[in-house]
């Protein structure tokens, strides 16, 4: 209900003043909320790097289907990028045996079931991750190659735009100059920071082009 105040001895209302007030508690609710999201992502951080550590890496390919098992689904694509080597044609059709046994059993126990389900799972999970690990790797090999084609280039903007024809410059050139910017800044190379945000500012621009 609107007070009446004919003769305006009350003055103004305070609006003003009431928004920034309002303002200044949503900023600081917004800065707490941030700064708890901030803090569960420290501990998660934490809690990965400390499960890593205790984990033991199994010697045989039997026990390793059995770790892979036993990993969280977050840290499958950090167990494939550790355990690269060690998924290889052994590993694969071990796993595809142990399947082979488990669906053409003559009687099956509802463990069995259960163990199929969870192999079959592993394996498509396991398959996926590896070939993308490799791809990213052979797009991280030619990125570096393309990085230091630039740094040694007398000039640069004929260099890009030759890459550019070449389709050279891509996703995984820019992941590797943010990588070496976090780098940089973490270094407090303050200058080599500012050249590879500019070579990166430059990289974009040819991209869209």
């Amino acid at each position: 209900m609107q007070r009446k105040d004919p003769e305006g001895l009350y003055g103004p209302a305070q609006t003003g003043h009431l928004a920034r007030r309002e303002i200044k508690r949503r900023l600081e609710k917004d800065a707490e909320f941030r700064e708890a999201l901030e803090q569960q992502a420290r501990e998660e951080k934490q809690r990965r790097h400390a499960l890593r550590q205790s984990r033991v890496i199994p010697d045989t390919s039997e026990k390793l289907i059995e770790y892979f098992l036993d990993t969280e689904a977050q840290e499958i694509e950090f167990e494939i990028a550790r355990l690269r080597q060690r998924l290889n044609q052994e590993f694969f059709s071990l796993l595809q045996f142990e399947l082979g046994q488990l669906r053409f059993a003559v009687s099956k126990t509802e463990e069995m079931e259960e163990r199929l389900i969870e192999l079959e799972a592993l394996q498509k999970a396991l398959k996926e991750g590896t070939e993308a690990y490799d791809k990213m790797q052979g797009e991280l090999v030619k990125a570096k190659k393309s990085l230091t084609k630039i740094l040694t280039s007398k000039d640069v903007k004929a260099t890009l735009l030759e890459m550019v024809e070449q389709n050279e410059l891509n996703r995984s050139l820019l992941t590797l100059l943010d990588e070496n910017i976090a780098s940089a800044n973490q270094g407090k190379q303050k200058e080599a920071a500012a050249f590879m945000e500019k070579l990166r500012a430059a990289v974009l621009k040819y991209m869209t082009v």
